[in-house]
């Protein structure tokens, strides 16, 4: 019987337990802890590099109220490159294709800058609301129309993070099983399919360290509007 290509983002099961707790967790032990030595190796030294210099640039452009959440956004980046990295290898299940986990995320710290604004600079996050120089009579229509973009945005970071994942791997899928078929009937276009379908796993690495970077800078866009 053929098995349908979503089967992969089922979460699997043993003993009727599902797996996606130990998927979630997993990422956090593959990172080496620094050690108490004055000088480190060099992946502990290229590790800290790298999350100073991501840091940086995530955190340039918000105030000091904003810094509080460096620790935050740096380990969601972190783990979000993880999960999806992880999830291109071969028998093991992305979380990130889950519309469910990515919500989980993007819902909870979109409300909490929102709160924040309101709570900080309630005149501010409510101009975001209306334009200025707007024409009296569309100021009921703008304001509606902002306050359903507003909402919006949290869904728009769940979906942006699933479908991307969702439709690079489901594409994999395909093409592998093209491959799979045309190699007993016609080699040199399975050879040729197999080349792009390499490429295609390079380019849906890029994509799964990509789809974690906007997701996060996202969020920093939508915290800098309300600190």
């Amino acid at each position: 019987m053929m098995v349908s290509f979503f089967d992969q983002f089922a979460s699997p099961l043993y003993l009727g337990i599902p797996l996606i707790a130990i998927a979630i967790t997993l990422p956090w032990v593959l990172y080496p802890t620094p050690s108490s030595r004055w000088i480190n190796n060099r992946l502990i030294t290229v590790q800290g590099w790298l999350i100073n210099r991501f840091t940086n640039q995530l955190m340039l452009p918000l105030n000091m109220g904003g810094h509080k959440w460096a620790l935050l956004l740096v380990s969601l980046m972190i783990f979000l490159i993880t999960i999806n990295m992880l999830g291109l290898l071969p028998y093991t299940f992305t979380p990130t294709t889950q519309l469910s986990l990515n919500m989980g995320f993007a819902v909870p710290l979109w409300l909490a800058t929102v709160i924040i604004g309101m709570r900080n600079q309630p005149t501010v996050a409510l101009g975001h609301l209306l334009p200025e120089g707007t024409p009296i009579p569309l100021i009921p229509v703008l304001i509606i129309i902002e306050t359903i973009s507003l909402f919006i945005r949290p869904l728009a970071l769940g979906v942006r993070l699933t479908a991307n994942l969702t439709a690079g791997h489901l594409l994999i899928q395909l093409i592998a099983t093209a491959v799979f078929v045309l190699l007993p009937m016609m080699p040199t276009v399975a050879i040729l399919t197999a080349t792009v379908l390499f490429l295609l796993t390079l380019l849906e690495v890029a994509v799964a360290m990509i789809q974690a970077y906007v997701f996060v800078l996202l969020l920093s866009l939508y915290l800098e509007e309300n600190v």
